[in-house]
């Protein structure tokens, strides 16, 4: 298909992102995606940007553009439709990078679960739908190398090309199963900004708190491990898991070595050893010596709230069987928690509760009602 399709206008200088700025504020409809390298950078950032508007495909080069606000007012006007394929970790990621807000959104991948389809990849889709084969590996890509190769080119630009098409396709289904309201509901709520955690390749030792295979004493030997690894990751620039995976350091932990010996026993790589053996055995005696870490005693519910939480599980799942959807679609995951500890009196404050969800709160309000106990619930 590629010597079919013109080539796609590579923008890495102002002029150009003016004039395609000008092409796409004058469109109805936009299609977007983004490139990222958090698998091959300590901090991912986004490294490329693609668009589609009605007469063009665009690739904007963000590490050669130092300002890309001029792109804010497209994001943010509720008068252009923002076309996405699983619009949530792109969102994540425009705002980190870029501050952006965002209005007018249709997200195919989310529409695609609304409507129960089993798999929802945009290969799947577009492939199922109009025979269009995409190249899935450069998913793993290393986007922020350039020059970008001929084959990233034409599958970064496949990713919007087609958009409008799998979009058209999707809200017709919609409506002929009568949940076009569901999914733009939750396309309204994927567009407001809520608290997002930092996002960068880090990690430390709480992640692996709540491994009950872990006592205190190896918990805090992972916990200086850690440390040295994220720093020589930030040092690299490169992700933690590419100095020492995962399994190395609950290994090296559970069985502590006194000598590189004993690392080239547990696994360790002969560079491993050379460039970090000595740190590493450093960190693991810190950690057998110092003092504990101390684990994160998770918050213990009430056992009314762990009741009515059960109930509106038992109670979601069994709808989303009806409808053949995943049971998110039916309640999303954080009204589970928000309508269990604090359960509405009556049907104005379940209202206010399920403010940003209106039209579950007209389909499932009287169920729910009656699920957390709420007498004489119509």
């Amino acid at each position: 298909m590629s010597d079919v399709l013109p080539p796609p206008v590579w923008v890495n200088t102002t002029e150009k992102l003016e004039e395609m700025f000008a092409d796409l504020v004058s469109q109805p409809r936009v299609a977007v995606d983004t490139e990222s390298n958090s698998l091959h950078a300590y901090r991912e950032q986004v490294c490329l940007l693609q668009f589609s508007s009605g007469t063009a495909d665009y690739l904007v080069d963000p590490l050669a553009l130092s300002d890309l606000s001029l792109l804010a007012p497209m994001f943010s006007s509720p008068k252009i439709e923002k076309v996405f394929h699983a619009a949530e970790y792109d969102l994540i990621c425009l705002r980190r990078d870029f501050n952006y807000s965002f209005a007018n959104l249709f997200d195919t991948m989310h529409a695609a679960r609304v409507l129960g389809y089993p798999a929802v990849g945009l290969d799947k889709l577009l492939g199922d739908k109009f025979g269009v084969k995409m190249d899935k590996r450069h998913q793993k890509a290393d986007w922020a190398a350039r020059p970008l190769s001929k084959e990233q080119v034409h599958y970064a630009r496949l990713d919007t090309h087609h958009l409008f098409r799998l979009r058209d396709a999707l809200e017709i289904e919609l409506k002929e199963k009568e949940r076009l309201y569901l999914a733009k509901e939750d396309f309204d709520r994927a567009c407001r900004l809520e608290d997002a955690k930092p996002r960068t390749n880090g990690s430390s030792w709480e992640r692996f708190a709540g491994r009950k295979d872990l006592s205190l004493r190896e918990l805090t030997v992972v916990a200086h491990l850690t440390k040295w690894r994220d720093k020589e990751a930030q040092r690299l620039d490169r992700p933690p898991y590419k100095v020492m995976m995962d399994d190395m350091l609950i290994l090296l932990a559970k069985n502590p070595p006194e000598a590189k010996v004993d690392l080239s026993a547990a696994g360790l790589s002969e560079k491993q050893i050379r460039l970090w053996g000595d740190i590493i055995l450093a960190a693991i005696r810190d950690g057998v010596e110092a003092p504990l870490v101390e684990r994160k005693q998770p918050e213990r519910k009430e056992d009314a709230a762990l009741r009515r939480l059960e109930k509106l599980k038992v109670w979601r799942k069994k709808a989303a069987e009806t409808m053949q959807v995943e049971s998110d679609i039916i309640l999303p995951k954080p009204y589970l928690a928000i309508l269990s500890e604090t359960p509405p009196k009556d049907v104005q404050e379940l209202q206010v509760l399920m403010k940003d969800i209106p039209a579950r709160f007209e389909k499932f309000g009287s169920q729910i009602l009656k699920i957390v106990g709420v007498k004489h619930a119509n």
